[in-house]
């Protein structure tokens, strides 16, 4: 695939190749322009990074993160021609929405297996390499194609309800870029919780949300414009339309490039969404790619010893991510978790 191409010519990692065939009711979309780096990207560096600690999270829950980074404030990634462009891909892509649980109303998900423009934006070496200094770690585009190029699509009719209520993501690191221009969104502000995912539960367990002087509502220049987002742990929500307008915006996941940390995903919630004969072919390789990385450290660590519970530990932490998903992918399906409105 072309995006796969880009990462071994530029010499970068990747955690698992997008697949070389459809999944089996996909079609690429006709007429459509080709990604270019060169002409499509604008990316430009934020002006500031807010932390984990800052939002309140102690060093102990930081330490096994991804990242202590939690988000960044706006910056640019697309040129016009390329915001123009992906306005255009996701109106192509719109009739395939669904709802995602009770959280929110219409998604597209499974995108990059339509979009060839998308797929090669989302795969972009040059976004990821971008996301590494903001990071400040190594980073790849998410290994289950499903979290690639996620789009959010305003409610058909209605302004009551907010687009997407409060949550932490399925995955650890995103970024979040309106496809729209927000000058021409009537509500619907993208905004994050100054706080952690413990408070915001007990917040919604008490019958509350976030309060608006403990949230933050980036200001986002033109569509095309992203933050940086650690959304395992930020807590974040698409607030309420104030007229029925447009509105959609994307999402693109990435992984740790190193798997020592935590897996930081709740793929169990997307049995309720996605397309199973995606969906668990997906998440067979993104667990295989975990345990296959973790068994190679493994190999070159292990000490002679006759402490067989420390080497039989050791060997379930390496798999733990296989044993996990195997035994989610056989349990119930679970609802989409969110905090509310």
């Amino acid at each position: 695939m072309s995006g796969f191409g880009e990462w071994h010519r530029k010499g970068m990692s990747v955690a698992v190749p997008f697949p070389e065939t459809l999944p089996p009711g996909y079609a690429w979309l006709d007429d459509e322009p080709v990604f270019d780096p060169d002409v499509h990207l604008a990316l430009e560096e934020p002006a500031e990074i807010v932390m984990l600690a800052d939002l309140g999270y102690t060093p102990a829950e930081i330490q096994a993160k991804a990242t202590p980074v939690a988000a960044s404030t706006p910056f640019r990634m697309l040129s016009e021609a390329g915001a123009a462009i992906m306005l255009e891909v996701s109106r192509r892509l719109e009739p395939f929405h669904m709802p995602a649980g009770d959280r929110i109303e219409r998604v597209v998900r499974g995108g990059c297996y339509r979009s060839k423009f998308l797929r090669d934006l989302c795969l972009s070496p040059e976004v990821a390499q971008h996301l590494n200094k903001i990071y400040g770690i190594e980073v790849a585009p998410h290994p289950m194609p499903l979290h690639l190029g996620h789009l959010n699509y305003a409610p058909a009719d209605k302004i009551s309800d907010a687009i997407d209520k409060w949550h932490h993501d399925t995955l650890p690191l995103d970024y979040v870029m309106p496809v729209t221009d927000p000058a021409k969104v009537a509500g619907g502000r993208f905004e994050y919780f100054l706080g952690t995912k413990a408070e915001a539960a007990a917040m919604a367990e008490a019958g509350q949300t976030p309060p608006p002087e403990r949230t933050v509502a980036p200001d986002f220049p033109g569509p095309g414009y992203a933050i940086a987002l650690h959304g395992d742990m930020v807590v974040h929500r698409a607030a309420p339309l104030t007229a029925v307008c447009e509105r959609t915006s994307m999402v693109n996941g990435y992984v740790a490039l190193d798997t020592t940390g935590d897996e930081q995903s709740r793929t169990r919630d997307l049995i309720a969404i996605d397309d199973h004969q995606v969906l668990y072919a997906e998440w067979a390789r993104f667990a295989a790619w975990r345990a296959k990385t973790r068994l190679a450290q493994l190999i070159d660590t292990i000490d002679f010893t006759d402490d067989r519970e420390a080497v039989a530990a050791a060997l379930d932490e390496a798999v733990a991510d296989v044993a996990r998903a195997t035994a989610e992918m056989r349990g119930e399906a679970t609802a989409a978790a969110h905090y509310g409105g």
